[in-house]
Order: C-alpha cells, then sequence, then structure tokens
C-alpha cells in the first residue's frame, strides 16, 4: 500500500502539515471519529479534513471514520514519534476547577440556541472557563471590573464564579442571552449586571469607561472584529493600562482573512500584546477547525482618538451570515416621511415631522432637522418637537422600543424595512406611555394621557426621563408620592424593589426587566407607604 495522496497532501501542507499528523494520529489509533470530533481537537478546517479522510482511505459509517489494521500500521510508520503540541498556557490549573467546568456545561446546555444571523457558536465549557483562568494568571483581578461585549458563550457566569472579587456587565443584543445571565446569575449569588445594546448604535452609558479589563468574541468580520473591540475599548477605565481580549479565527486555508481583520485592530492603532493559537474552542465553526486564537491588546494613547475617529463609519452589516451579512445587499432609505399613513386614507392631514431621525434620502424634508439614531439614542433631543420620524434599517429593528423611550413627542411615526412582527410583545412594556399601531413597514406611536393613579403616574413619571439614570428618576418620583420620605430612604426603597436598577438608563435595561417594571414600581410604592417618617430604611 503506497500512500502516495497523503503524502502529496503533507508536502503541500508545508510547515502547518502538523495539523494533518495530529490528525491521522488520532485515526490510528483504531477507534471511530466523526468529522466534527476530527476538526475541533486538531483546529484544522472541515475541507482540510476531508481532504484527509478522503486521501489516508479512511472507512466510513454513516457520520464516523476509522482506519483499517493494515492502514493504521502503515501511517503509524509514516508518523513515527507523535507530534509535539505547544502547552496548554492554563492546563494544569483546569483540573482544581472540574466542578466549575461542569456546571458550564449545564449551563450551556440550558442557555439560548444560537442564532445564525447573529454568528452564534457556542464555545465549549472547557473554553469558557479557561479564558477567566486565564485571566487570574495573567493578570490581578480582586477588586477589577470585566466587560463581556456580547456574551452568547457565557463566558460572564464562568468569571464571576471563580473569581467573586470581580465585577462583571455584560453588554449584548440578544434579548434571551440578556434574561438567561441575569436570571442564573441571580439564582447563583454572582455579581454580573445586564445592559442591552445594538453596538452599531452605542456602548450604553453604565459601560462606558468603567472596565479594567473587557473580553468579546464577535462577528469573524473586519467590520465586526472592528466594531466590537472598539466599543471594548470604550468601555475601558484607563485605556493606557486596561486590556482588550479577543477571540478571533480563520480557517488555515484562508490567511487573506485574518490580515483583514488584523488591519482594523491596526487601524485602532492597538498593540498586540499576546497571542494564544486555537486556544478557543467551539461546537461548530468547523470552518475555521471549530478553533480561535485569543489576541491580548492593549490600547497606546493612540487608540482612543483612533476609535473616536472610526467607530462611526461601521455599518449595520457586520455579521458572515443571513440578512445583516457583510455581502448582504443594504435595503434602501425609506420614502418620505409622510407617504404612509399607519391608519389608512381617512387617517387626516399628512404627517409631518418636526424631526427627522435615522437615514433618509437628502429630498425628504429637506428644510427638517435631522438626528442620527445613536445620538438619539445617547441623549435628549434640545427642543420638545411634536412629531418625529425616525428610519430604522434593516438588522436594526431590535432597537426600536429603545428609539420610542428615547422620544418625549407627542405622534412617532417609525418607518422599519420590513413588517413588524410581534406587535403586542413591542406594546405591553410600553403600554402606559404610547398607544402603538402598525401597517406594514410603518408604525405609529400616539403619546397615551397622563393616568390618574398613583403607580401609573410614578411609572409614566420613569417612561417619561427614559436617558436619565433609573434609581435617581424612581427616587425623585417616590419622593413627590410619599412626601415624609428622605433621599437616603427614597433610594433604599428602589435598591429593595428593584436592585437592578442602579446606575442604568431605561434606554439599557433589558427588555425582561423593562417587562417586570410596573410590578416593581408597585412593591416600591408599598415599601414606602409602610416607611414612616424618621425610621431608618426598610428591612430587607
Amino acid at each position: 500500500m503506497e500512500p502516495e495522496g497523503l503524502n502529496r497532501l503533507l508536502d503541500e501542507a508545508g510547515v502547518d502539515a502538523g495539523r494533518f499528523r495530529a490528525a491521522l494520529a488520532l485515526l490510528c489509533d483504531g477507534g471511530w471519529w466523526t468529522l466534527a470530533d476530527l476538526v475541533r481537537r486538531t483546529a484544522t478546517s472541515r475541507r482540510g479534513i476531508e481532504a484527509l479522510l478522503r486521501e489516508a482511505g479512511a472507512q466510513r459509517s454513516g457520520e464516523r471514520f476509522r482506519l483499517t489494521a493494515e492502514r493504521a500500521r502503515a501511517y503509524r510508520e509514516l508518523l513515527g514519534e507523535g507530534p509535539d503540541l505547544p502547552a496548554d498556557p492554563v492546563a494544569h490549573l483546569l483540573p482544581r476547577h472540574a466542578g466549575v467546568v461542569e456546571r458550564m456545561e449545564k449551563l450551556i446546555a440550558g442557555g439560548p440556541r444560537g442564532r445564525q444571523a447573529l454568528d452564534h457558536v457556542a464555545a465549549t465549557p472547557e473554553t469558557v472557563v479557561r479564558r477567566a483562568l486565564l485571566l487570574g494568571a495573567r493578570f490581578w483581578l480582586p477588586g477589577s471590573r470585566l466587560l463581556c461585549v456580547g456574551d452568547h458563550d457565557l463566558t460572564s457566569l464562568a468569571v464571576a464564579m471563580i473569581h467573586p472579587g470581580v465585577q462583571v456587565t455584560v453588554v449584548d443584543l440578544d434579548e434571551r442571552i440578556l434574561a438567561y445571565i441575569g436570571e442564573q446569575a441571580e439564582s447563583l449569588g454572582l455579581d454580573v449586571r445586564t445592559r442591552w445594546a445594538d453596538l452599531r448604535l452605542g456602548l450604553p452609558p453604565s459601560a462606558r469607561n468603567q472596565a479594567d479589563l473587557a473580553i468579546t468574541d464577535p462577528p469573524y468580520t473586519p467590520e465586526g472584529v472592528g466594531l466590537f473591540v472598539a466599543r471594548a475599548v470604550e468601555g475601558l477605565r484607563d485605556p493606557e493600562r486596561g486590556r482588550v481580549l479577543l477571540a478571533y479565527g480563520a480557517s488555515e486555508r484562508t490567511p487573506m482573512l485574518a490580515l483583514k481583520v488584523q488591519g482594523s485592530l491596526h487601524d485602532l492603532n492597538l498593540a498586540l500584546e499576546a497571542m494564544y493559537p486555537d486556544f478557543n474552542r467551539y461546537s461548530g465553526a468547523e470552518a475555521i477547525g471549530s478553533a480561535a486564537d485569543l489576541y491580548v491588546l492593549r490600547p497606546t494613547t493612540k487608540t482612543r482618538p483612533a476609535v473616536a475617529a472610526r467607530v462611526e463609519r461601521f455599518g449595520t452589516a457586520i455579521y458572515t451570515q443571513g440578512p445583516q451579512s457583510v455581502e448582504s445587499r443594504p435595503a434602501g432609505p425609506p420614502p418620505g416621511p409622510g407617504s404612509e399613513p399607519a391608519s389608512g386614507p381617512d387617517a387626516g392631514p399628512a404627517f409631518a415631522p418636526e424631526v427627522l431621525v435615522g437615514d433618509w434620502p437628502k429630498e425628504a424634508s429637506p428644510r427638517v432637522p435631522r438626528a442620527r439614531l445613536s445620538t438619539w439614542l445617547a441623549k435628549p433631543y434640545a427642543a420638545s418637537p411634536s412629531r418625529v420620524a425616525i428610519a430604522v434599517p434593516a438588522g436594526l429593528e431590535a432597537a426600536l422600543p429603545r428609539l420610542l423611550l428615547a422620544t418625549r413627542a407627542r405622534h412617532v411615526r417609525a418607518h422599519l424595512a420590513e413588517p413588524l412582527t410581534g406587535l403586542a410583545e413591542l406594546s405591553a412594556p410600553l403600554a402606559p406611555l404610547y398607544e402603538i399601531t402598525a401597517a406594514g413597514t410603518v408604525v405609529d406611536a400616539v403619546r397615551m394621557p397622563p393616568p390618574a393613579d398613583e403607580t401609573g403616574r410614578l411609572l409614566r413619571g420613569i417612561l417619561d426621563n427614559a436617558h436619565g439614570k433609573l434609581a435617581n428618576t424612581w427616587r425623585e418620583g417616590l419622593i413627590r408620592a410619599h412626601g415624609h420620605l428622605t433621599k437616603k430612604q427614597a433610594r433604599a426603597v428602589v435598591s429593595e424593589a428593584a436592585p437592578w436598577a442602579d446606575d442604568v438608563t431605561l434606554i439599557e435595561l433589558p427588555w425582561h426587566r423593562l417587562r417586570g417594571l410596573p410590578e416593581a414600581v408597585a412593591a416600591s410604592l408599598r415599601l414606602a407607604a409602610a416607611t414612616g417618617p424618621g425610621a431608618g430604611p426598610p428591612a430587607g
């Protein structure tokens, strides 16, 4: 038996043949292997493993492969001694934390399923624990703050379990992930805070300039990596001493993709302090060998200016697949803001906006003031317009509730790229503020009159001040409702009724918290009524 094809494959791989030799050594043990397991164990692309199996003449049974005893003996002679693999920097620490690995395995299995359109691929339980161990081995963590820029992998929970002295903040677009992390952190008594954010529109106020370290596993496009890392830098308290840890991988066959991504990091003037090859392993992502490198990036004095100059240039298409992929054709801007009355031809005069928010055609209401979506979310508009038109591009539909909260106008008309789905889900938390209707791609939100009951007034006051710190607005509302309360007492009532309300604005509050806000407001009023004049804070 002459393994000519196999020899040719190894010769063509050159210095990168170690990957194929490692996979061949696994096959020589006589057992059955799935293609996915060979990919993950050797960090070799699916195409590479497929070529190896073909040239090695492996037997196949369903999705499993093995070598005959004769071929295995011949290939062992070809391989000689097994390949020496580089040492894992934290493998010696992993046995001490077997319990955390087991718990993370259950947490990941019970978590939300990945969304292909958001490039979700789950890291293995061992990977998220090793990330936490590497953070502790490389940096002094007691009393520090970590920002997770996106966290479908649940790295935040692993870090909080292994390093309880670290305060962890998670920002993510996926409401399911925020709800799951919040629920599990509360159940386990972990210091993990969750914030909603579409990073294309900015970092939440409570996550800016507060972290000592940031970690991200972004979409693997130059645009996605550049945007997520830029937001991570914005989250650092001291950029010249902080670090950003980045998980990024590319197939051994596509070095140009890696070069483009590294170019986006270079454009941000980041120094590469370390890079651990194939550190991250995944259940999936076989095109890149189910593995990604871990970069340790150090900002320089030129990083913050570069981030400020470039972060607004990233488009909405940052993913590798789905309608928001970099290869998808962006939807055109909406028609004129008064062209589609949401309530039919008998709705009265045409909608005449006083402010246009988002990307509108130049010819649409040319004399009407305009504002960016990111600016609209970041701070209150200086004037008090009665009618506002908002253009919501494809891929940013999840921002619609926050854009409505950020608007104080009597009538808001939002133009979407696709017809709205889930009107009831959208309307429920905003019902005290707006009457919301939808027709096709147009959504109308008309402000409701102020409620008469005590709970409704306090809730409405909170919803009317979405840019302010939630705890402060809530506290002042309680004092107006119960004049005997001191500021300290009112703040203690808020902390008792909603411990998640500290240092957060309404706009960045996760959706499950918004849904629970009416109940929490009612509870705070009951606590306030039970707090007598001159009494201390309410008992927990």
